[in-house]
């Protein structure tokens, strides 16, 4: 058995029908078949999206391949399929992470920088296993997290004892909490732009962070009181500041925190062999804790917890290294949520992966070059992993979308379909997600 491929064109000239209308005075002209719209055929659109977002190419290396093959095309009408075809398809990408953050109650999250038009931006990738998906913005700080988790609306703001807590928290005065209380009722919600007029002409004085802090509270609070979409219950992240007080839950990563030790760079080999053995203990019970989310009982996660604490509580002499062990110890809580939710991975690898599927596109193309280019990776992107997690052949998905027959069913009600199958598969589990 000898496997082949043939490459050949298929050149098509339509003969279109004409008919006069007398009594309209207009011309009527039969429409192309579907998909057929310009100088080139859908399999034509098709391959040229497969090429540059599942495998890399560049433009003029998809323009290059097709000349190669006698298909003429400009760089500029390569350009031009990509922008029109993907544009089309935000609603989907829209659909697909909606679909996404509702079908389980834990999300991860990451971000990487991208360079727009020469200008610093990030891409954050949120993802479980039924999806991944793109934003790219020009920033990362808590407010765009936020606004990305909020199905990448704008944000509206309200005062409620969740914002008043977080005030608190954040270390703002209990008179300014009062006057900030007075200005709204619980269950108002503002605009951005109206929420920041009303402070500036009735809130109190307020210096930069404490207004990033009125911000934020506000914001979050509005979050988790509305119904429009799902809410992220828990979030798996690494351990930059911008993730943390959104959710109910955070979790942290246990990969990210080895990789603090493995910054460690020991002068004496005395000090290297104390922290390689403490590593070999901290990846033994980070494989401990692997074992439980098989098989979790309470005892177990009784066991767990004291066997952190009896790690953790190691002094090795080495200073950097115990200074380490310390600030790892004061994250329990969020390194071991996965013995109160089995269900939570050890680690955002996911969300990783994730990062480095767009780090080569960047690398090639050095990045779009407008915001509406950014937009069109972000979907792209958020099409082909997706695709590739529900098992879908993404050429087959969007042949079928370029052609206009849709006969494939979207990967929204695949996702939709997944999170029933996995929240009915938890509730015959002991432990909640």
């Amino acid at each position: 058995m000898v496997q082949d491929i043939a490459i050949k064109t298929d050149n098509v000239c339509f003969r279109k029908k004409r008919y006069y209308s007398p009594s309209e005075g207009k011309t009527y002209t039969a429409p192309l078949p579907l998909g057929y719209e310009g100088q080139f055929g859908p399999m034509v659109k098709a391959w040229i999206i497969v090429w540059y977002f599942a495998l890399t190419m560049t433009e003029p290396k998809i323009m290059a391949f097709l000349e190669a093959i006698g298909i003429f095309i400009s760089a500029g009408k390569v350009s031009e399929i990509i922008h029109s075809q993907i544009g089309k398809l935000h609603p989907e990408k829209e659909a697909i992470y909606e679909a996404g953050i509702g079908s389980t109650p834990g999300q991860q999250i990451d971000d990487t920088n991208l360079r727009v038009n020469g200008r610093n931006c990030y891409t954050h990738i949120v993802c479980n296993p039924f999806y991944t998906a793109y934003f790219t913005k020009p920033h990362k700080d808590r407010l765009t997290v936020l606004q990305i988790l909020w199905g990448d609306r704008p944000l509206t703001y309200g005062i409620n004892d969740l914002a008043l807590a977080y005030w608190e928290q954040s270390g703002l005065s209990s008179g300014k909490r009062e006057g900030l209380a007075a200005l709204l009722s619980p269950e108002q919600r503002l605009s951005e732009p109206e929420f920041r007029k009303l402070l500036e002409e009735e809130g109190p004085q307020l210096g930069p962070q404490q207004y990033k802090w009125v911000l934020e509270g506000a914001a979050i609070a509005a979050y988790h009181t509305q119904t429009e979409f799902p809410i992220v219950l828990l979030l798996l992240c690494d351990d930059a500041k911008q993730f943390k007080r959104i959710t109910e839950i955070l979790a942290l990563c246990w990969v990210h925190e080895g990789r603090h030790y493995k910054k460690l760079t020991p002068a004496f080999d005395h000090h290297a062999q104390l922290l390689d053995e403490f590593l070999t203990e901290f990846w033994a019970f980070y494989h401990q804790l692997a074992a439980y989310q098989q098989a979790p009982t309470p005892a177990e996660q009784a066991r767990l917890s004291t066997e952190f604490d009896r790690l953790f509580a190691t002094v090795t002499g080495y200073q950097y290294l115990d200074d380490r062990i310390a600030q790892t110890r004061a994250k329990k809580k969020e390194l071991l949520v996965v013995l109160d939710h089995p269900q939570t991975p050890l680690h955002n690898n996911d969300a990783e992966l994730g990062a480095r599927r767009q780090k080569p596109k960047q690398n090639i193309s050095f990045g779009p070059r407008t915001e509406a280019g950014a937009k069109i990776w972000d979907t792209g992107l958020t099409l082909v992993a997706t695709a590739a997690k529900l098992g879908v052949n993404i050429f087959d998905y969007i042949c079928d979308r370029v052609s206009g027959t849709n006969k494939m069913p979207g990967l929204a009600g695949m996702i939709e379909l997944k999170g029933a199958e996995y929240r009915l598969n938890l509730s015959a589990q002991s432990e909640p997600p």
